[in-house]
């Protein structure tokens, strides 16, 4: 009985060791990130294709997202009213609650996670496969800095073109919400619409696209680390790849709930 307790502990002790050494080699790759912001117009061209990729690349897979998040957000909430027939009385309100439903919360989380997902698995599988096949150790001979030319480009550009994503899927959203509750229910546009200037404020905006930069900004941070770290060839690359988006999801989530007390 001692014995096991004491593996217990011993393995809760390494659990810890090695959270906290990660922590540790992430927060020293953010401030990497934040010592190299100011050469952003220096290094432009590296922003700009990174911008490319996690901004227009993906912006017809998060339109997708948007009109199904606000037609699903819509049909639960007037199922909901209408299992209790509440229906007519939810009319005026319904527009508001969905906005604030679809801005402040589905749409930041939902982006993050495919953008975790689509852009943050390819920059783990793309500088671990530059770390495997000793690419940035070549980078170091030559005396560029893999934080300036790998990791900043793509944290800053995630940062910035999240809440970009973000603006086109609530619009998607809305207009995918109006159809659905005019079609089901007969809603007028006046009426949807007039809720949601009514009962919605930019306060709630500004929120959710807060949550969207620090999603994307996390994710790209999360990927490049997961890159630097991968060891073992093709097998390894596609191991941190699998673990990138699994620490980006968690963190994601993690988040959220931490903003959902805080905002």
């Amino acid at each position: 009985m001692i014995s096991l307790f004491q593996n217990f502990l011993a393995r809760l002790g390494r659990s810890v060791l090695n959270f906290t050494a990660e922590t540790g080699r992430l927060m020293m790759l953010l401030g990497a990130v934040i010592r190299y912001t100011p050469r952003i117009f220096k290094d432009r061209r590296l922003v700009l294709e990174q911008m490319a990729i996690v901004g227009a690349d993906s912006l017809a897979l998060v339109v997708l997202i948007g009109a199904f998040t606000g037609a699903i957000a819509a049909l639960q909430a007037t199922n909901l009213f209408a299992k209790f027939n509440l229906i007519g009385i939810a009319r005026p309100f319904i527009g508001g609650s969905i906005a604030t439903v679809v801005f402040t919360e589905l749409t930041p989380v939902l982006i993050a996670l495919v953008i975790a997902g689509r852009v943050g698995g390819a920059v783990t599988a793309q500088i671990g496969t530059m770390q495997v096949s000793e690419q940035i150790d070549a980078l170091e001979m030559m005396a560029i800095d893999k934080n300036r030319y790998l990791s900043m480009p793509r944290v800053i550009a995630a940062l910035t073109m999240m809440p970009v994503l973000a603006v086109f899927s609530n619009i998607v959203a809305i207009i995918g919400a109006y159809l659905l509750t005019s079609f089901k229910f007969d809603f007028s546009s006046q009426m949807f619409f007039d809720s949601i200037q009514r009962f919605f404020s930019l306060t709630e905006i500004g929120i959710g696209l807060f949550k969207s930069g620090v999603f994307g900004g996390i994710t790209a941070l999360i990927g490049c680390h997961s890159g630097y770290m991968t060891e073992g060839g093709a097998e390894g690359v596609g191991q941190s790849t699998v673990r990138s988006f699994t620490l980006s999801a968690a963190s994601i989530l993690l988040l959220d709930a931490v903003f959902g007390g805080i905002l």
